[in-house]
């Protein structure tokens, strides 16, 4: 089904959308503010999980951030033992950030609590509708992404 663009439907989503993200956001910091860590340096962590080493130019890049603030960031993550510098094998003028086991320990838990709080708040969905809401959301980043 093709959606117009003028559709109140759409209008709807993205005021949903921009709701539930701020609610995300939100409750995400909650779980963070028992952690010694800020929501930039989770980001960072974040994505030091999920794509491996990187230089503060590549973290810079992902995060939106100045290379000077991610550098800044890139020292406290450090200083808490929850990355290391790493020079890389194939080019020692190459240095890149690495995830360490206490910023793993980190990531996991406070997803875990995340996902705590989500399956409490789809507590009243249908099994249907959840598998439903899942693929369609899925649908729409992959939506997102190809633009």
């Amino acid at each position: 089904m093709a959606v117009d663009q003028n559709d109140p439907i759409v209008a709807d989503l993205e005021k949903s959308l921009r709701y539930i993200a701020t609610i995300v956001k939100q409750k995400g910091r909650e779980i963070l503010s028992n952690y010694t860590i800020t929501p930039p340096q989770f980001i960072a962590l974040q994505w030091l999980l999920e794509y491996g080493d990187m230089t503060i130019g590549e973290l810079s890049n992902r995060m939106f951030l100045a290379c000077s603030t991610t550098t800044d960031l890139v020292d406290r993550m450090e200083k808490s033992k929850l990355v290391m510098r790493v020079k890389d094998p194939k080019d020692r003028r190459v240095v890149r950030i690495h995830l360490l086991e206490e910023g793993e320990r980190i990531i996991a838990e406070v997803i875990k609590k995340r996902q705590d709080y989500l399956r409490g708040v789809l507590v009243n969905f249908s099994e249907e509708d959840i598998e439903l809401l899942q693929k369609s959301l899925q649908k729409l980043h992959y939506e997102m992404k190809e633009e």
